[in-house]
């Protein structure tokens, strides 16, 4: 039976980061959506930045910094306390609520399964126990190790080495548009999970290999692909 290497993504993937807008709320109010996003967004921009300048961090500065930021950017004076208790949260949000199932109905296949993150390898087991979920994940891989985020093809490239697989039975699944483009530059086969009607997909002329609204649809997708 013919078997793929699954690397999926964690944040915004598995792992809910929108969740951590409730506590957001709690804090500052009806601008916590916003908040939450520039949060997120500015998260993102920073390590995209810090790849283009060959300068790397753990994952977990950019977090912080853009946290920074974006009390800044929207004026909302948040305290010291308010701060690491938001960044403390980040390291056990919870996952979506096709997490579960959709790594259920992938169990008694052959398929190797891998968590695949820009966060640090301690960050990943910590959201995915905390998660429980480990029980299906073969094996994680990390952007720490090469020290720089994707979408660098140097990390594709070397989840390929670590997992001893090959690029063309390789599947990213990510709700990332830019890790989706990341990977297919780099000759991956990919999977959009579109979490949200107004996810838009950027317009370079590099499309999803597939595309799904929920993690439930992953098997039967994989199983056409054979």
């Amino acid at each position: 039976m013919t078997s793929f290497t699954l690397a999926f993504d964690i944040y915004g993937t598995l792992i809910d980061t929108t969740s951590i807008e409730h506590s957001v709320n709690k804090i500052i109010g009806d601008s916590s959506k916003l908040f939450t996003q520039t949060w997120r967004n500015t998260q993102l921009e920073y390590s995209f930045r810090r790849g283009l300048m060959n300068s790397y961090v753990d994952f977990s500065i950019c977090t912080k910094q853009a946290l920074d930021y974006t009390c800044k950017k929207l004026n909302e004076p948040l305290t010291s306390q308010q701060k690491n208790n938001l960044l403390n949260e980040y390291k056990t949000l919870p996952i979506y609520p096709d997490v579960i199932q959709g790594l259920k109905l992938l169990q008694n296949t052959n398929h190797k399964i891998y968590a695949f993150s820009n966060g640090s390898n301690q960050a990943i087991q910590n959201l995915i126990k905390t998660a429980q979920i480990d029980q299906f994940i073969n094996g994680s891989v990390s952007a720490e190790d090469v020290k720089i985020f994707k979408p660098s093809p140097i990390v594709y490239r070397y989840f390929n080495t670590k997992t001893d697989s090959t690029k063309n039975m390789t599947w990213l699944i990510s709700s990332n548009p830019f890790d989706i483009i990341g990977a297919s530059a780099y000759g991956m086969r990919t999977i959009w999970v579109r979490r949200s009607s107004e996810s838009v997909f950027d317009p370079w002329g590099i499309i999803p290999t597939k595309t799904i609204g929920s993690l439930i649809e992953l098997k039967e997708v994989l199983d056409s692909s054979i």
